[in-house]
């Protein structure tokens, strides 16, 4: 009797192993199609033992990946979005990513306590310091990122003449709209060059010219490149011929330009005053007025 119920488990056992064999394996692949799964599966840093990643893997990503998460915690909601307006204007460094500027914030947010907090100690005076220095550190990324872009804007600003006259020349010639802007992409360098380029390449993916344009509009600051894409815009709505409109828009540019040029002679005047009074004219006061006030110094000491 013992020996018939010992058999009746391990049978009932053997059907249950069985039936989630089965059930588990069905929805594996096997054969061919399993040897192609294997080779296009991608292992990440979680299935790779810790000991044989590197030191970026095992330290620098999960530290700036909680440094990333502090930054966001702290800062107020729109942020991630400022931030990829300004790498747009930017022109999107290749090194820096929203990911890697909330994590330099967060890294400057702590260097700027602790260093502050190291040198000055635990004491009031420190402690405000530390506030400060953090505070700092937060937002300085933010700044190097928009200091870049004002900068790139202004080089935009630079070589847009030269990009709407190579423009106008070649659509004069007889190239086609495209072929020109490839053609200025290719030939003008700087910064409105890689932006041409840009407006091409959404072109050959399937965006309308004056989305493209558009996009590009969005991505400056500088007010000749708005209106110049504006104008473009409507240019194209409306059904305008491109080389009249080109040939305005370069007329208008050199206008601008020489406007620019103007403004900036009028500015040196007020601009070399401030090192005329903090540097030269207290050299010129040492050397005018110094014998002299050694003189009369020599005199009263004789009296």
């Amino acid at each position: 009797m013992i020996l018939l119920l010992a058999a009746t488990g391990f049978i009932a056992l053997a059907i249950v192993v069985v039936v989630l064999a089965v059930g588990l394996g069905a929805n594996s692949t096997t054969g061919v199609a399993r040897s192609l799964e294997l080779l296009e599966h991608k292992a990440t840093t979680r299935e790779v033992a810790r000991n044989e990643l590197g030191v970026q893997e095992r330290l620098l990503v999960p530290m700036l990946d909680r440094l990333r998460g502090l930054a966001d915690r702290i800062s107020p909601a729109g942020t991630g979005g400022r931030i990829v307006r300004n790498l747009d204007r930017a022109g999107n460094p290749q090194m820096w990513t929203v990911e890697r500027v909330m994590g330099a914030k967060g890294l400057g947010l702590i260097l700027g306590v602790v260093v502050v907090v190291a040198l000055l100690g635990p004491t009031f005076q420190g402690l405000l310091f530390a506030l400060v220095a953090g505070v700092v550190g937060f937002f300085l990324p933010d700044l190097l990122v928009y200091n870049a872009g004002l900068k790139r804007q202004q080089d935009m600003r630079k070589g847009l003449a030269d990009a709407l006259d190579m423009l106008t020349v070649c659509v004069e010639a007889g190239q086609g709209f495209d072929a020109a802007i490839l053609q200025v992409a290719r030939t003008v360098t700087g910064p409105i060059a890689g932006e041409f380029a840009r407006v091409l390449s959404e072109m050959q993916i399937g965006k309308s010219r004056g989305e493209a344009f558009s996009s590009l509009g969005e991505r400056t600051t500088a007010p000749e490149l708005k209106n110049f894409v504006s104008t473009l815009v409507q240019a194209d709505r409306l059904g305008l011929p491109i080389a009249a409109v080109l040939r305005e828009q370069t007329k208008e540019m050199r206008v601008v330009r020489r406007q620019r040029a103007e403004e900036q002679a009028q500015k040196v005047t007020v601009k070399i005053l401030f090192p005329l009074l903090l540097c030269i004219f207290p050299a010129l006061f040492i050397v005018i007025i110094g014998p002299g006030a050694i003189q009369i110094m020599d005199a009263f000491s004789n009296l």
